[in-house]
């Protein structure tokens, strides 16, 4: 009986092991890696989609190389799990989308993973490529319905304007009704070489309706920027880059019925854009033009026409209306020379609008007479182009009369007639009279000065001014003798003249700059009388390299030249300010010293 039982469960034992081991061998052979393409032929044009789906989750997942492919997206993973009858089902896929590089015949190679311990392979597939096909049939993924909803567009005022004349330019975002814009940041903003160029700021961005190549769009202004060309012929506008995220709809549903939205980023640009800059045209030019282009008015005033030595009156020059107001030098008054003259302090008030810069510029001349007379300030003119008419136009001012009413005279010292000052002696019969023997005189107080005390300090007075005297002339002798405190000393009193207005500035980034910018402009028109229509860098560099400045100062006036344009664009700190201040006076002196 005990034999009977004991075999029973030894064929037990037998059949539940021989039961466990079919059963995982079963699980062994159903796990399944395999590579499913979209496509075993495609278009250059068309794109590829490849899935590596399992049976079974496992670990380390590499997929192939991919090559004579690009992968535009992936990998993207999906799962799916469900008991069906009791049977479990699970499968998860690894999928990329790939953009064939070139024709011919590919081999999609082998991808690995690890289930359970065993490394699992898929096999190699081949993928024929061949030309462009007119009509791709692909299924459109986020990216391409991003890359098609979203359009960076430069709109250029002007494409044949003359120098100097103002071109806008205006960066507008079309955005497709179908996704939505969460947020976008600059990755490449243009540097605008050969432009003077001012930024107009975009407060709000409101989505206004506008249409794209025929179809329904939204659209946003992003930036506004004004340019005036400084060199004449093709000039490229250099595009503008920016990283838009945006959410783009799928063809999913929520548990409530929502249309599922998947995020992504993508890379615009607006493109480079050229226009052709025309030249002022020679014929007709005025001898005194100096770079003026727009529509303008000139006048000349006083503060007042009479009034007396030593007393101080302003005189000035002022150019409004509508044009390049930044970027030519005023005409100077021609005044007689018996009239002392200050430098003059320039001003401004100008706004930058998307028709360009409109306001006034005036230089203020504080004039002193010093002697009485009349003084004839005569007219002065003052040329520009109006690239409306396509002609020159000169403007004089009228002359002014200036009268001193009181004061020295500027002749010689008058002489006085020796006969005038007689008097005459009339006669009265009474020409004798008597005199009195009694004087009747009082003494008279002695007021004694020799051995006063005031004789004494006035004695000892020079004696001790002796050493005072010394002492001054060896101050005076040895601030002579110093040549180096004396060159920048003049050195300063120099960038003083050209950047006082920048000076007054620091803080103010933008002010600062723009005027830090004229500032060195207006010391190389001093310097070497050129318009201001050369100003480019490499206009600059060539004449001071004629000049046989030392390579040095011209790459810090370029250096300069350059963070006066960087910084409409980029934060520029209080101390970054007063670094080129310094850097800008430091220039000029050395420059000044070779020049």
């Amino acid at each position: 009986m005990k034999t009977f039982r004991g075999n029973i469960w030894l064929i037990l034992g037998i059949l539940l092991l021989s039961g466990l081991h079919s059963h995982a061998q079963e699980e062994t052979e159903g796990i399944e890696f395999v590579m499913n393409l979209s496509k075993e032929k495609l278009g250059l044009n068309e794109r590829l989609r490849v899935d590596f789906t399992m049976n079974k989750d496992g670990d380390n997942f590499k997929p192939p190389e991919f090559e004579n492919f690009r992968v535009v997206m992936g990998p993207s993973q999906s799962i799916s799990s469900s008991w069906v009858n009791g049977k479990r089902s699970f499968s998860k896929t690894y999928s990329y989308i790939l953009v064939p590089t070139s024709r011919g015949n590919f081999t999609i190679n082998q991808a690995t993973i690890e289930i359970d311990g065993q490394t699992y392979k898929t096999t190699p597939q081949q993928v024929e490529v061949t030309a462009a096909v007119d009509k791709p049939n692909d299924q459109k993924t986020v990216d391409d319905v991003a890359d098609e909803s979203l359009h960076l567009v430069a709109e250029v005022s002007k494409g044949n304007p003359y120098l100097n004349e103002a071109v806008t330019v205006v960066y507008k975002l079309y955005v497709s009704p179908n996704i939505s814009v969460t947020n976008y940041r600059p990755l490449d903003n243009p540097t605008y070489n050969n432009f003077w160029s001012q930024d107009i700021p975009v407060t709000k961005h409101t989505a206004q309706n506008g249409t794209f190549e025929g179809k329904p769009y939204r659209y946003v202004v992003l930036k506004r920027v004004v340019l005036y060309p400084q060199k004449a012929g093709k000039l490229d506008i250099e595009p503008l880059s920016l990283e838009i995220f945006v959410d783009v709809p799928t063809n999913r549903r929520d548990f409530f019925g929502g249309r599922i939205y998947t995020s992504t980023s993508k890379t615009v640009s607006a493109g480079r854009r050229t226009i052709n800059v025309k030249p002022l045209p020679e014929a007709g030019k005025p001898e005194n033009f100096s770079g003026a282009v727009g529509d303008f008015d000139f006048s000349v005033t006083t503060s007042k026409t009479q009034l007396n030595a030593s007393e101080s009156l302003q005189a000035i020059v002022e150019v409004s209306g509508k044009g390049n107001l930044k970027l030519f030098q005023l005409p100077e008054p021609e005044l007689p020379s018996s009239l002392e003259v200050y430098d003059p302090e320039y001003d401004e008030d100008i706004r930058t609008y998307s028709s360009g810069m409109e306001g006034k510029v005036s230089n203020n001349y504080t004039i002193v007479p010093s002697f009485r007379g009349k003084y004839p300030i005569p007219s002065i003119s003052f040329s520009y182009f109006n690239p409306e008419t396509g002609s020159y136009r000169t403007i004089d001012s009228e002359e002014i009369n200036i009268e001193v009413i009181e004061g020295p005279s500027s002749g010689s010292a008058t002489t006085t007639n020796p006969a005038a000052n007689k008097q005459l002696v009339v006669p009265t019969g009474e020409q004798f009279h008597f005199i009195h023997l009694d004087p009747n005189l009082a003494p008279i107080e002695v007021n004694r000065f020799f051995g006063s005390r005031l004789f004494f300090l006035l004695l000892l007075a020079p004696l001790l001014l002796i050493p005072i005297a010394i002492f001054a002339f060896k101050k005076r002798e040895a601030i002579a003798s110093d040549v180096v405190g004396n060159k920048i000393k003049k050195a300063n009193r120099l960038a003083r003249k050209y950047l006082s207005t920048a000076k007054k500035e620091l803080g103010n980034k933008e002010a600062f700059y723009v005027a830090l910018e004229k500032g060195l402009h207006n010391y190389l028109k001093a310097k070497l009388h050129i318009e201001t229509s050369e100003f480019s860098k490499d206009k600059i560099t060539g004449i001071l390299s004629e000049k046989k400045v030392e390579k040095t100062d011209i790459d810090g006036f370029i250096g300069l030249l350059t963070s006066c344009e960087m910084a409409r664009y980029s934060p520029f700190s209080n101390v970054q300010m007063q670094q080129d201040y310094e850097k800008a006076s430091e220039v000029i002196s050395n420059l000044d010293k070779q020049l």
